[in-house]
């Protein structure tokens, strides 16, 4: 069963950039929608974007749109998020999770990678 992987997190300062990227291990993307969400401690998981690894059709939340952009590698079996623009209500855990093009939920989580951004 295909596991994602994240890396890239780390500390920054508002308005910097940081790339996060969540790789594929024991299989493959392809066929899945991949996604990223964030939790930030006393609040709900928020789906920041997901993209699809067949089509690359893209969704993003309110929040973070215009300034985060989901991309996919399928040659390599990853997933970018580009953000720009960092603001201190950004920081959070960010995890990426799959799932197969029909399933209602996401089935398989990586372990989370933290992002902080400081003003």
């Amino acid at each position: 069963q295909v596991q994602p992987v994240e890396s890239g997190g780390g500390l920054v300062q508002a308005g910097d950039s940081l790339r996060l990227t969540c790789a594929a291990s024991g299989g493959t993307f392809s066929s899945m929608t991949v996604a990223w969400f964030r939790q930030a401690p006393g609040k709900e998981r928020e789906l920041v974007a997901a993209i699809s690894m067949s089509n690359g059709g893209t969704s993003y939340s309110s929040s973070v749109k215009g300034r985060f952009t989901i991309s996919r590698d399928n040659a390599k079996n990853m997933v970018n998020l580009q953000m720009n623009s960092l603001k201190p209500e950004d920081t959070a855990i960010y995890t990426c999770a799959a799932k197969h093009l029909m399933a209602y939920e996401y089935t398989n989580w990586g372990q989370g990678t933290q992002v902080t951004v400081s003003s």
